[in-house]
C-alpha cells in the first residue's frame, strides 16, 4: 500500500532553518504531484508548497521566498527546505500526493519559537 512518512521536524529559533523530507513507498513516484501541506492549532490545514512530475513549483504567498519545494525522484522523496522561520510557520506539516487519487503522511511539528 502507498506510505507517505514525513521526518525532519523539530522546534527551531525565529530566523533558523529546517528541512522536511517526505519518502514515499508504494506508488510510482514520479508520475504524483506532490505536496506539503500545515495546519496550526486551531486553524484549517493550508496549501504551502507543490511540485508537479514535470518539476513545477508553486507556493503560498507566505512562504514565498522562504521556503523551496524539491523531488528526488531516484529516492522517492520530496523536500521542504524552509529558512527565515517565523513563529507562524509552526504548525503540524504533512505531506500529500496526488494523481487522481489523494494520499496523505501522517504529518511531522515544526515549533518556532525562542
Amino acid at each position: 500500500q502507498v506510505q507517505l512518512v514525513e521526518s525532519g521536524g523539530g522546534l527551531v529559533q525565529p530566523g533558523g532553518s529546517l528541512r522536511l523530507s517526505c519518502a514515499a513507498s508504494g506508488m510510482i513516484f514520479s508520475i504524483y504531484t506532490m505536496r506539503w501541506y500545515r495546519q496550526a492549532p486551531g486553524k484549517q490545514r493550508e496549501l504551502v508548497a507543490g511540485v508537479t512530475s514535470g518539476g513545477s513549483t508553486s507556493y503560498a504567498d507566505s512562504v514565498k521566498g522562504r521556503f523551496t519545494i524539491s523531488r528526488d525522484d531516484a529516492k522517492n522523496t520530496v523536500y521542504l527546505q524552509m529558512n527565515s522561520l517565523k513563529p507562524e510557520d509552526t504548525a503540524v506539516y504533512y505531506c500529500n500526493a496526488v494523481r487522481g487519487l489523494l494520499y496523505w503522511g501522517q504529518g511531522t511539528q515544526v515549533t518556532v519559537s525562542s
